[in-house]
């Protein structure tokens, strides 16, 4: 397999008792919680396959880089559906994270595109848990080399069962901030020059909010799958 854009599957959501469905917005900024210890998944669930050779790249170390121009466009990356249920904005969210084109966009466009789904709410936005996810300028510029790309494929997408109840015990909980977890899943479609191609299974727990009579917005890739 390539080096690419680093998973952004191996996340999930953690939830407080207190604030069960409410966003912290310290350190990973989501940090939603449960009166009981609930089970996580690492991401990258399912194995890589690769129908050719692997073209040469370095070590896929994230970075966090400022904020992309705002003239920088926003390439091939998706834009945001105005959509008001959680979980058709998740399954949208999850097929722009795990789609790039390097041919076409470049790292700053990149960060432009994913930026334009966040939340406008500084208090909850996690506009970190997207930035640490790009490779830095160096990676993205051998990706571009090896003309990489992907494509996403949703399969389905679902509330936890943590999160589902969370909501049951404290049903109003959610009107102080409107986020709602959802776990999506699907196969991510690589390919690179000469024909290189691969694919992955992709499971992420995004954090969405959806005020009432509003478009929903992205919050936070959380850091671990939540079943």
């Amino acid at each position: 397999m390539p080096k690419r854009l680093p998973s952004l599957s191996g996340y999930g959501i953690g939830w407080s008792t207190r604030q069960r469905i409410t966003v912290s917005a310290i350190g990973l900024a989501i940090l939603l919680a449960l009166a009981a210890t609930v089970a996580v998944f690492t991401g990258r669930t399912g194995t890589s396959d690769s129908q050719t050779a692997t073209p040469p790249s370095p070590s896929s170390t994230a970075s966090a880089s400022a904020d992309p121009t705002a003239s920088a466009g926003t390439g091939s990356v998706a834009k945001p559906p105005p959509v008001a249920d959680p979980v058709n904005f998740a399954q949208a969210a999850a097929a722009m994270l795990w789609s790039y084109d390097t041919r076409t966009t470049s790292r700053d466009q990149q960060l432009a595109g994913m930026k334009a789904w966040l939340t406008a709410e500084t208090k909850y936005a996690d506009w970190s848990s997207l930035t640490a996810q790009v490779p830095d300028p160096v990676l993205w510029s051998r990706m571009a080399d090896q003309d990489q790309s992907a494509t996403a494929a949703v399969d389905e997408a679902h509330y936890p069962s943590a999160f589902k109840q969370a909501l049951a015990d404290d049903p109003s909980a959610i009107t102080e901030a409107y986020i709602y977890a959802v776990t999506v899943t699907g196969k991510q479609q690589i390919a690179w020059k000469k024909g290189g191609a691969g694919a992955e299974d992709r499971s992420i727990t995004l954090a969405v909010q959806c005020r009432p009579n509003a478009d929903c917005s992205l919050v936070s890739i959380a850091p671990r799958v939540v079943p």
